[in-house]
């Protein structure tokens, strides 16, 4: 009874890894020989370890991520992409999240580097950052709806506050005037206290004419506030014959298999 009672109790308290040790505990006859601060660390160590777990699949489930199986491990150094594999190891520590710096990957459609960012942001959730991914459109969308019913702060807070941010498909098209305030808006807010990893088709001395250029004051401001202190990385083809896409490589182009 005393036993039972225990377990509820340590159910009522969400000490469910604990509970269900100690349930073991007493079904196993060779626990009566392992000294109680043995078995009592056994508990809090399959405790805790449930709790880091259960953190980090909430961590990687809220950071919405477009491919949620991408792993640093698994990035394919010999498919005909130059890839500087030394500078990947190196962010995959996130040591560029400590001094709040940023990384710019670009490349041509299905260089891989969706996959690569995805990768970044699950090194990053697995060392318990909160992480957020977004397309650079969905991004303004859901801003310009925002703007529209009163819970533009609340939204704009969504992609601010994650120590790191994804943005996909970045400046893909032209953004607007207003568009481009609230890009200057997001970053202005992230910059010197959080990381933003950037995905685009263009290098970055392409962007200042995507953000109107001269005719922007706005252009530079942005530029000015994630360009000095990010890492760069540009996937480029290095041998035809292997250039295939990273869709295809990674099983994610379901047309090549069809």
């Amino acid at each position: 009874m005393i036993n039972r009672s225990t377990i509820e109790k340590l159910i009522e308290m969400k000490l469910v890894g604990m509970a269900d040790a100690f349930r073991h505990q007493l079904s196993d006859p060779h626990m009566n020989k392992v000294a109680f601060e043995d078995r009592f660390g056994m508990m809090v160590d399959i405790e805790y370890t449930r709790r880091k777990n259960n953190r980090l699949d909430r961590l990687i489930k809220n950071a919405e991520f477009d491919q949620a199986d991408a792993n640093i491990m698994d990035i394919d150094y010999n498919s005909g992409r130059r890839l500087n594999r030394d500078l990947i190891m190196r962010l995959a520590t996130c040591e560029y999240i400590a001094d709040n710096r940023n990384i710019f990957i670009s490349g041509a459609t299905g260089s891989g580097k969706t996959y690569l960012g995805c990768a970044f942001g699950m090194e990053a959730c697995k060392q318990y950052y909160k992480t957020k991914y977004v397309r650079l459109p969905d991004f303004l969308i859901d801003l310009e709806y925002a703007r529209s019913n009163g819970t533009y702060k609340k939204v704009m807070s969504k992609y601010t506050n994650p120590i790191v941010l994804i943005i996909d498909e970045w400046l893909l098209t032209k953004p607007t005037e207003s568009q481009i305030v609230d890009i200057f808006e997001l970053l202005h807010h992230r910059r010197k206290k959080s990381s933003t990893i950037i995905c685009s088709q263009y290098r970055h001395q392409g962007w200042y004419e995507q953000l109107s250029g001269d005719e922007n004051p706005l252009a530079d401001a942005i530029l000015d506030r994630i360009v000095h202190d990010a890492y760069k990385i540009h996937i480029e083809p290095i041998d035809p014959e292997k250039d295939i896409s990273m869709r295809q490589l990674y099983g994610l182009d379901q047309s090549a298999s069809e």
